[in-house]
């Protein structure tokens, strides 16, 4: 019913009532948290760290500031914010900065007003254009975020004084909704006190003229630890103006970032070839990246992004299939090999902290050595696998590498039966050629990595040969 009102009678007649953004918000989650429902979804590992202090900040009507390292979901926070909003808004028609009907705030829209009154044409706005977003940079002026004269507007007749000269920056156009500001100690301290004029005083003067902008923005903003961003700061008054400042984190445990892990990535399946990536694998995947960010060679200022974890698991299914592609196989499962891979997708995501050169690839490799440890041990218990090792002193030898089929890796199990019971909590009730060879390579390794196995390695082809120490 209310979104048929054109004009501001009709707005009044329907009884819509204006709130302030924040109290908008706040009435929202106030529904939200009492029907039990999360705030927004897709955020994971945060349901009893940050989400109970952002419900807090938004029942007290804060301006909010996320602190924590990239990858940590700041961003996605910040923009799943506009699910809070109602889905649609009324505005005073042709105003650029969302000018509520009831309290014109630009030149344009009173004029209208105090011309047309009830009569006063309207338009409804969806909550997504509700929101505005800046990656602060050393370059963002004043007039990026709060505006500047428009020189054709001044070049058809106006006065410079006029403010229907203004050109709107990106704040004022966020007016009533969200207004996010990323990695903000990068922003120039001198417009950090120009954007706490706004958001404070309420004025700003653009070119000699005070303009008065009674904004009503909800202010949010990102950064990472100060000590990482030694780039700039954020100033103490502005800093001030933030109530609630809110630390995120990493996934918790291996389980959460799986999780995410498989919300995130693409699916490696294409056409009738499908990549059925098993839980064993997704854990080293995960187990990687909770060991470089406990890592003394790693640059924990910088993070470990959860990013990381994503592009390993996309990485390492798209290896598996194309494996998987040239040896004529429709079902694939990732193995071992495959896990060579994941030194392209992991370089660029990991700051090493080593003195010597060249030493990049050797950590990385002994991070994923450990995580395929860890999960070897969490999984397949010793007594499960020992009877294995006498096949190999009795002369049992296997190659591996993405030129050996399924097929024939699977058969391994027929030669030595006593692999049967680790393939079997490895794979469960998959009992396909791709997903019983994936057990077994990963068995094989674990047993090497816990020195039980000697492995010869060929580093460029990825083929491996394991056999008695």
């Amino acid at each position: 019913m209310v979104l048929r009102a054109t004009t501001l009678g009709e707005l009044r007649a329907s009884g819509w009532v204006s709130l302030p953004v924040k109290e908008e918000i706040r009435r929202n989650a106030v529904e939200r948290i009492a029907a039990g429902r999360p705030l927004f979804e897709g955020v994971m590992g945060y349901e009893h760290t940050v989400m109970p202090q952002l419900e807090n900040a938004l029942l007290a009507g804060h301006d909010v500031i996320f602190l924590g390292e990239r990858g940590q979901a700041k961003t996605r926070i910040i923009r799943s914010l506009t699910g809070l909003l109602d889905e649609w808004m009324p505005i005073v028609a042709g105003s650029e900065i969302n000018d509520d009907p009831y309290h014109p705030t630009s030149r344009h829209a009173r004029d209208l007003v105090a011309e047309l009154g009830d009569a006063t044409p309207v338009d409804w706005v969806h909550r997504d254009t509700r929101f505005g977003e800046k990656l602060a940079t050393p370059d963002t002026s004043i007039a990026d975020l709060v505006g500047e004269v428009d020189p054709i507007k001044v070049a058809e007749g106006r006065y410079l004084s006029d403010e229907l000269t203004l050109h709107y920056g990106l704040v004022p156009r966020t007016n009533r909704g969200i207004f996010a500001i990323n990695e903000l100690p990068d922003l120039a301290e001198r417009i950090q006190v120009g954007l706490l004029n706004v958001l404070e005083e309420r004025d700003v003067q653009i070119r000699g003229y005070k303009v008065r902008l009674p904004l009503d923005v909800l202010l949010v903003a990102s950064a990472n630890p100060e000590d990482y961003t030694n780039r700039g700061r954020i100033i103490t008054p502005l800093k001030d103006r933030f109530g609630s400042q809110i630390r995120t984190h990493y996934p918790l445990d291996t389980e959460t970032e799986t999780a995410i892990m498989r919300q995130e990535a693409r699916p490696a399946s294409v056409g009738d070839v499908t990549v059925n990536i098993p839980h064993y694998i997704e854990q080293v995947v995960a187990t990687f990246s909770h060991l470089a960010r406990s890592s003394h060679h790693v640059n924990q200022r910088s993070g470990v992004s959860v990013r990381l974890s994503v592009s390993n698991l996309e990485v390492l299914g798209a290896n598996a299939l194309r494996r998987g592609l040239r040896a004529g196989e429709r079902a694939v499962v990732p193995r071992v090999c495959d896990l060579a891979a994941l030194a392209a997708s992991s370089s660029g995501k990991i700051e090493i902290e080593s003195l010597e050169d060249g030493r990049e690839g050797t950590i990385l490799e002994n991070l994923l050595r450990a995580a395929v440890l860890t999960v070897f041990k969490d999984l397949v218990p010793f007594q499960v696998v020992a009877d294995v090792l006498p096949a190999f002193e009795e002369g049992t030898i296997v190659h591996t590498g993405d030129d050996v089929p399924s097929v024939e890796l699977a058969r391994l199990v027929e030669d030595v039966p006593a692999l049967r019971e680790a393939v079997r909590r490895l794979a469960g009730n998959d009992e396909s050629p791709a997903a019983i060879a994936a057990a077994v390579e990963f068995v094989l390794e674990g047993l090497h990595l816990s020195k039980r196995l000697n492995k010869d390695a060929a580093s460029a082809s990825g083929a491996a040969t394991y056999r008695a120490r």
